[in-house]
């Protein structure tokens, strides 16, 4: 994770003033990837409990829009927020505890995949997510269908 020192001269190369507001806001994305805003709200008021909530909406709009995060919303779920910009990635997240994890692209190349018809886009990123069950959900699940099984056995 990067200093806050590190952090204010991130937000002053991307031409955004390093308030103290946007200095916890982009420490709390550094510190919790994948983080909803309720998260970040928390993570913020845990450093900085005087930063408002619309402070910190307004400081992921403006990190986001600088480019310094990356905001997802796979399917179903609420915002999520990353660090991790500027490189050509994908998304895996469990169906069934919400839980995300980065996977990085087979070819490397921005975007990665290319459409069979662009209708005259210029497109510059693709996003995939794969969707599946974290090692601690299958493991549970498992578990679960193993006793199921049992007790339906025994009926």
């Amino acid at each position: 994770m990067p200093s806050t020192p590190e952090i204010e001269t991130m937000l002053r190369d991307a031409d955004l003033r390093a308030t103290r507001s946007r200095t916890a806001v982009l420490a709390a994305v550094y510190g919790h990837p994948h983080a909803d805003t309720s998260t970040i709200i928390d993570a913020v008021h845990d450093e900085r409990s005087e930063v408002s909530h619309q402070a910190v909406y307004d400081g992921l709009k403006a990190l986001t829009e600088a480019g310094l995060v990356r905001h997802i919303q796979p399917l179903g779920s609420v915002a999520r927020y990353e660090s991790r910009v500027g490189d050509n990635h994908h998304h895996v997240v469990c169906r069934s505890c919400g839980a995300i994890a980065d996977v990085d692209c087979a070819v490397g190349e921005k975007p990665c995949m290319k459409a069979s018809e662009d209708h005259g886009f210029s497109i510059d990123e693709t996003e995939v997510i794969h969707w599946g069950y974290c090692p601690d959900c299958s493991t549970r699940s498992k578990t679960e269908k193993s006793r199921k099984s049992r007790k339906d056995s025994l009926v």
